[in-house]
């Protein structure tokens, strides 16, 4: 290079490092500026308050409250109290995400109704199974052999089994049925950030959801008996394949909730009840789950982790509900799981216009339920016996009290809130999300009697 060039490129580079230096950094979704993931939009969905619409990290502190925990590195999650609603923190709390198999959740909730006999059973067919996309999860289901409703959700919930969700939804009249089953149930809970492609969670384009959407959906889901007991199983018997002449055997699967069972490197977590995992190759890995202790019941929904240490989900799920606990009163609630539309209104609310939009601000005070007001909006809350892994035949221990219903809480919270709140905005539209053409990565390896 010339002497003339080399001093062009050193009077450049003296002009231009000062500007670059000092230039404003890019948004960095929490984490440091050396990672290349992904970056959450600018704004988001204001459903429960528009502090849910900023990218980063939400919350609000009072004296005495805990700091959160720094090896938090999910692209989204959520802390939330079950049963008053309120959210005590969040971390991109609307950024459309693959949700994996943590979107069976809102299958279940759909559909779980629509077969209130648990013993009705099925002969599966060819074309019940097809369609399952390679690298699935299986609990193992065969053609031409019976299984009962129960055992199909056992291996939803416990295996995730793709294979148990293609024959109910076979059972449901078929995919596209299904399909609008779920996302117009979707859209009664206001979970406006999630579109439904695929029922079991297979990774699909223009398929997403968010942390505020699956905490949401969870917690409706938990309002249901069913519910509640196929979350909190840890293990049950599974029909093997039937023989002529032989009686039917059975083969042992283990629910593959980490924090339920436990694991190399993560134990079960005191008080879980619950309720779901995925991994796959565009969502990474997953999880929504639950837990009470001393009477209070929380929901955490961590997804897409970037950390690599091992069982990074479950072991920052850990964190956030053991955050959670401890700052229990001692913060300021930066939004709410909203209540379902179809329970706005009742005989003594009438749809007059005059009722605040569900999608409201959070309280500027922390929303102070007495007793008295718990006992008006009665609703569960729910344990499992820290650590103890017993098989659903022996009835996994749960406190059943009813979470409170999301109306009446609803209703508690907008008398002590101020006039003038926002309404929740319509979802942007999910091909704006990225998402490539076809996954192949399951939730969990699978094979009929061996546990992961």
């Amino acid at each position: 290079m010339s002497a003339s060039k080399k001093t062009a490129w050193a009077v450049a580079a003296a002009v231009l490092l000062p500007l670059v230096t000092a230039a404003p950094a890019a948004h960095a979704d929490g984490k440091d500026g050396k990672d290349k993931q992904p970056k959450p939009p600018a704004v988001m969905s204001k459903v429960g308050g528009p502090l849910l619409s900023r990218p980063g990290t939400q919350v609000q502190l009072m004296p005495g409250a805990p700091v959160l925990p720094k090896e938090l590195s999910g692209r989204s999650w959520v802390v939330a109290d079950a049963e008053s609603g309120q959210i005590l923190a969040a971390h991109n709390a609307h950024w459309r995400l693959a949700p994996a198999s943590t979107l069976k959740m809102l299958f279940a909730d759909t559909l779980l109704p629509k077969f209130p006999n648990k013993t009705q059973n099925h002969l599966v067919t060819n074309q019940d199974l097809a369609g399952i996309g390679a690298g699935s999860s299986l609990v193992g289901i065969k053609e031409k052999q019976t299984y009962s409703v129960r055992d199909l959700w056992l291996g939803v919930f416990l295996r995730s089994g793709n294979d148990a969700v293609h024959v109910l939804t076979s059972m449901n009249g078929g995919l596209n049925q299904t399909v609008k089953d779920m996302n117009d149930h979707a859209a009664d809970l206001q979970a406006l950030d999630t579109f439904v492609v695929s029922p079991d969670g297979y990774d699909a384009p223009r398929q997403v959801s968010s942390a505020y959407d699956l905490t949401l959906i969870a917690r409706n889901g938990m309002r249901k008996a069913d519910f509640r007991e196929y979350a909190a199983t840890s293990r049950a018997a599974f029909p093997g394949e039937a023989k002529p002449g032989k009686k039917r055997e059975t083969f042992e699967i283990q629910n593959t909730n980490r924090l339920l069972t436990g694991d190399i490197g993560v134990a079960p977590y005191q008080g879980i009840a619950g309720v779901k995992n995925g991994n796959t190759t565009h969502a990474g890995a997953t999880f929504t789950g639950v837990a009470e202790r001393n009477g209070r019941v929380l929901l955490v929904t961590v997804m897409n982790p970037s950390s690599k240490e091992q069982h990074a989900v479950y072991l920052e799920a850990a964190r956030l509900l053991d955050w959670g606990f401890a700052a229990s009163g001692k913060v300021r609630p930066v939004g709410e799981l909203v209540p379902p539309r179809s329970e706005r209104l009742t005989p003594t609310t009438p749809d007059d216009g005059t009722a605040p939009a569900p999608g409201k601000n959070a309280p500027e005070e922390p929303v102070r339920a007495a007793a008295a007001e718990k006992s008006g909006g009665v609703g569960i809350a729910l344990a499992v016996a820290g650590g103890v892994l017993v098989l659903l035949a022996a009835a996994v221990f749960l406190v059943n009290r009813r979470w409170p219903l999301a109306a009446s809480a609803a209703r508690r919270r907008r008398s002590q809130s101020p006039d003038g709140q926002d309404a929740p905005e319509a979802p942007s539209s999910p091909d704006a999300q990225e998402s490539p053409d076809r996954q192949d990565s399951p939730d969990a390896p699978a094979s009929p009697g061996v546990t992961p």
